[in-house]
């Protein structure tokens, strides 16, 4: 994971998934309260959704690529994103799911800027 250390503390990020479902149910029901499980089970404060839309067109993206939805996922920083996406508990209890959902993911950390 490429994350600078000086990118690391200073405050929240926002996650933009891009993601396209094999089992959009399954992301749903089992992937989403194993990653909240997970989140616990760290005891990570302050992850939330942010956002969640369904992509109706594709306006400026390479030929054949598309996205079932988008998913803004906000963390207190991005140490805890690295905290959760490293940790065991992701792997045995939520990385599976996650695989089993989805057919493709694009992730990007983003910072909001302060207008």
């Amino acid at each position: 994971m490429n994350i600078s250390e000086t990118e690391m503390g200073k405050g929240p990020v926002l996650m933009l998934n891009l993601v396209k479902f094999n089992n959009r149910q399954h992301y749903f029901e089992q992937y989403i309260p194993a990653f909240n499980e997970v989140v616990s089970r760290l005891g990570i404060q302050d992850v939330k959704v942010f956002l969640l839309s369904k992509v109706i067109a594709n306006i400026v993206a390479p030929e054949g690529e598309s996205w079932d939805e988008i998913v803004m996922v906000e963390y207190p920083d991005a140490s805890a994103f690295k905290t959760i996406a490293e940790s065991e508990e992701y792997r045995d209890i939520a990385e599976q799911h996650r695989l089993t959902a989805l057919a493709d993911l694009k992730l990007l950390m983003t910072r909001r800027y302060e207008l």
